[in-house]
C-alpha cells in the first residue's frame, strides 16, 4: 500500500540550520522527500520553503522544529482540496473556466458555493451541481449583504474566496474578514485605465500589450500582492471587441493558475509580495 504524501510549507526569519532541522526530522521518522523548493529573501531576511514528502503524519515532530524557528506553517495531505466559494457578477468567462477545469479534475479545489449579485449565472452553477446564492447588493444594503457572504464563507468551511469578475468593491470589513483568503482577477490596464470601459480607453490610446493580474485582495483597490500575470501583444488592427475577447481569455487563464497554485500550497505571503513555487 502506497504511503501518504504530504505538503509542508513554511516561512520564518532566515537563519542557519533551518533546512537541516526540517530534513533531519523527516529522515529520523522515515520520511522520503519527493520535491523541495526554497527561497531566501535577502531584502526582508525571510526564508520560505515548500516540501513534498511521503511518510507518516509528522505534525507533532515538525511542531518542535516549527516552534524553535518560529515557523508560519501548514502541513496537509498532498491530495487535500481546499473548499472554495466563488463570487461572480453577470459575466461568465472566469466562472465557466474555473468550473470546467474543476469538473475535469484539472483544478484541485472543492467548490462549495457560487454567490452573485445577479441571477444571470445561476444556471451555470446549478448545472455543475453547486448551490447558487443570489445576494443583490446596493448602497443601502451593502453591509448586510457582506455579512451574508461572511456567514456563507464560514458555514461552508471555505478557505478561499475567488472573485471571478465579481465587479464589486469590497468594504474594509469584508476585506479584513477574508484577509489572505480572497483572490481577485483584473485586467492589467489598471491603474492606467480605471473606471468604465477600460478596453475602450485602451483602444483609444493604441495599447500594444493587454493582459491580466491575479492578486490577493487588500483595502488598496486592485493593488494587493500579485500571484500571477500574463500579457499578449496586440496591434493597431485590433478592435475594441477583439481586445475584450483576448482579455477575457487571459483573465480566465491567469485566475485558474492562481487558484491552482494556492490549492497546491505553492503561494506564500511575503509582505506586499508573494513567493510562488511553480
Amino acid at each position: 500500500m502506497a504511503e501518504q504524501s504530504w505538503i509542508l510549507t513554511f516561512s520564518c526569519q532566515d537563519r542557519a540550520g533551518i533546512v537541516a532541522a526540517v530534513t533531519g526530522r523527516l529522515a529520523e521518522a522515515g520520511g522520503f522527500i519527493l520535491d523541495s523548493q526554497q527561497y531566501a529573501d535577502l531584502d526582508t531576511a525571510r526564508f520560505f520553503m515548500r516540501l513534498v514528502f511521503t511518510g507518516p503524519d509528522l505534525r507533532e515532530r515538525l511542531s518542535e522544529v516549527a516552534q524553535a524557528f518560529g515557523f508560519d506553517w501548514t502541513l496537509v495531505p498532498a491530495d487535500y482540496r481546499p473548499k472554495v466559494v466563488i463570487a461572480c457578477s453577470n459575466t461568465s468567462h472566469c466562472l465557466n473556466d474555473l468550473l470546467h477545469r474543476w469538473s475535469i479534475g484539472a483544478l484541485p479545489i472543492d467548490p462549495v458555493a457560487v454567490v452573485s449579485n445577479h441571477e444571470t449565472l445561476r444556471g451555470l452553477a446549478e448545472w455543475h451541481g453547486l448551490p447558487f446564492h443570489h445576494l443583490p447588493v446596493s448602497a443601502a444594503n451593502r453591509a448586510a449583504q457582506e455579512r451574508q457572504i461572511v456567514d456563507l464563507f464560514r458555514s461552508t468551511g471555505a478557505e478561499l474566496m475567488v472573485l471571478a469578475r465579481y465587479m464589486q468593491v469590497l468594504s474594509p470589513d469584508l476585506v479584513a474578514a477574508l484577509a489572505g483568503r480572497c483572490v481577485n482577477i483584473h485586467h492589467s490596464f489598471l491603474p492606467s485605465f480605471k473606471g468604465a470601459k477600460p478596453y475602450h480607453q485602451a483602444h483609444a490610446r493604441g495599447v500594444k500589450l493587454i493582459g491580466a493580474t491575479a492578486h490577493f485582495v487588500t483595502t488598496d483597490l486592485d493593488e494587493g500582492p500579485i500571484i500571477e500575470q500574463a500579457a499578449e501583444r496586440v496591434d493597431h488592427r485590433a478592435t475594441v471587441e477583439e481586445l475584450i475577447a483576448i482579455g477575457r481569455d487571459i483573465e480566465a487563464q491567469v485566475l485558474a493558475r492562481a487558484v491552482r497554485w494556492i490549492a497546491e500550497r505553492r503561494v506564500l505571503a511575503n509582505g506586499a509580495r508573494t513567493v510562488v513555487f511553480r
